[in-house]
């Protein structure tokens, strides 16, 4: 897709250069070459937090890391692929701040709403994934589609072991796959609805934590409502 000419007096006003990783200081080469790709990684996903994948140019990208045009193809081969490769990066800092938040639940249910409440927290501290991940199956397909097999895969892993321990009475191993994007489907609208909709709030709000909990709680018990 085609850069669009910039109003350089506004529209680059918008996007100057902020705090990333000094690479600057690096002491090896090595650490020079990665701190560059996580500043890349990082400007990318302001940029398009900002503006979306659509008016994402290599540009914006590079003025934001502080770093030549050039340097950007030692790391990348195109615009697309660093978009490509943007929603599975931050999907992964996703997932390993969720695990984290959930480690402490005993229970299937415990550890599936800390990582509901954990997913928030993250959106919170991370404002931008929730638009690269929303539009990343129009701009981003092939992203897209890594993303979503890594998180459901994490899911389905989680869920045999719970029904491995007795958790999920009454499921066979085929409906863990669909359990888990129901899941994260529910995550994703749920926010689109309490955090990003009309009422724009910094949380989800409590009571959509315990009606979540209290709807996987009757329906990984198997048990009639």
């Amino acid at each position: 897709m085609s850069n669009k000419k910039k109003n350089n007096s506004v529209d680059d006003a918008q996007v100057d250069s902020v705090a990333v990783a000094d690479w600057r200081n690096a002491s090896t080469r090595n650490e020079r070459g990665r701190l560059i790709r996580e500043a890349l990684f990082q400007a990318a996903a302001e940029v398009v937090g900002e503006r979306g994948y659509q008016d994402a140019s290599i540009t914006l990208i590079t003025q934001r890391a502080g770093v030549a045009q050039g340097t950007f193809y030692n790391h990348f081969e195109s615009r697309q692929d660093i978009l490509d490769k943007l929603l599975p990066t931050l999907g992964k800092d996703m997932l390993d701040y969720v695990r984290t938040c959930s480690r402490e639940g005993t229970t299937l249910v415990e550890r599936e709403e800390l990582g509901f409440k954990g997913f928030f927290s993250f959106l919170k501290k991370n404002p931008h994934f929730f638009r690269i991940l929303n539009e990343a199956e129009s701009f981003a397909p092939k992203g897209h589609r890594e993303h979503l097999d890594l998180v459901a895969s994490g899911y389905v892993r989680m869920l045999s072991r719970a029904r491995d321990n007795g958790e999920l009475p009454g499921y066979d191993e085929r409906e863990l796959e669909a359990i888990s994007f129901m899941l994260m489907a529910a995550r994703s609208y749920l926010g689109w609805r309490y955090v990003y909709g009309e009422e724009k709030q910094s949380d989800v709000p409590d009571w959509v934590v315990q009606l979540y909990s209290k709807f996987i709680s009757t329906g990984f018990s198997n048990k009639p409502i």
